[in-house]
């Protein structure tokens, strides 16, 4: 008897970064997936580049390498273009896991996020120097982190393994943290949302869990307590064990 073939689940990465960043995590999760680590347009080994850098337009060169009926884990910038493809292609994603990502990254009245004086200071820095931008975003990223030096470390490794970013979707993945709010979007989906956030995180606060709760009731979430921004890397068997669950939930 030939085994089951093992569910499809679809990572996508988040600003700044590739595929590459995935591969430290990947042995964890082949037992239990069929993975699929996709390039955002302009990063890594995508050639295409959309111009403006929408979330529609990304999701149109995204579909053709979505499996039918997959897992999307968005991870950061990577869950909103999760959210736009579960909105696009219901028939293509089985359920959506949003992993240190918020449907609204920039602080609101209602919604706890990122200080827009940040996002201001980021793009000033990317105008000058690209490169060194990114590298303080890793440090934000890993910053409360147990192991922040090692996280920070594997981050830059993975970004080195493939060709650099083009410039324009850097910008534009940037205006697209700052101007997208894909709440009612969210709320509005009709499939399974399964949300992990870090405790430590500083660009996705965890009170992002109890308004997305709020927003969404049908939506299940996790804390990690001791992680921050990449809970993959500083806590791949957690996270590991957060995917597992949502596989053990999957309607049939």
């Amino acid at each position: 008897m030939s085994k089951l073939r093992k569910p499809d689940l679809v990572l996508l990465h988040g600003w700044g970064m590739n595929q590459a960043v995935w591969q430290q995590w990947l042995p964890l999760l082949q037992p239990d997936w069929q993975v699929h680590t996709l390039d955002l347009p302009g990063f890594g080994l995508s050639p295409g580049c959309p111009e403006p850098y929408s979330l529609a337009a990304i999701c149109t060169l995204l579909q053709p390498q979505l499996p039918d009926r997959a897992v999307v884990c968005g991870w950061s910038l990577g869950g909103l273009v999760g959210i736009e493809l579960a909105r696009r292609y219901p028939q293509q994603v089985r359920a959506l896991a949003l992993l240190a990502a918020s449907p609204c990254f920039m602080a609101q009245p209602d919604w706890p996020g990122m200080s827009a004086q940040v996002f201001t200071q980021f793009q000033q820095q990317l105008s000058k120097d690209m490169a060194l931008t990114i590298q303080r975003f890793l440090a934000i990223q890993a910053m409360g982190s147990p192991s922040a030096k090692e996280d920070i470390k594997q981050l830059r490794h993975a970004i080195l393994q493939l060709p650099a970013p083009s410039p324009a979707a850097v910008s534009g993945g940037l205006l697209l943290l700052q101007d997208s709010d894909l709440r009612t979007e969210l709320a509005r989906l009709p499939l399974p949302v399964y949300a992990a956030f870090g405790r430590l995180d500083t660009l996705v606060p965890i009170g992002a869990e109890q308004a997305l709760q709020l927003l969404m009731p049908t939506a299940k979430t996790h804390c990690f307590a001791h992680a921050s921004h990449a809970p993959f890397i500083s806590h791949p068997t957690e996270s590991t064990a957060w995917l597992r669950s949502i596989r053990q939930q999957l309607p049939a």
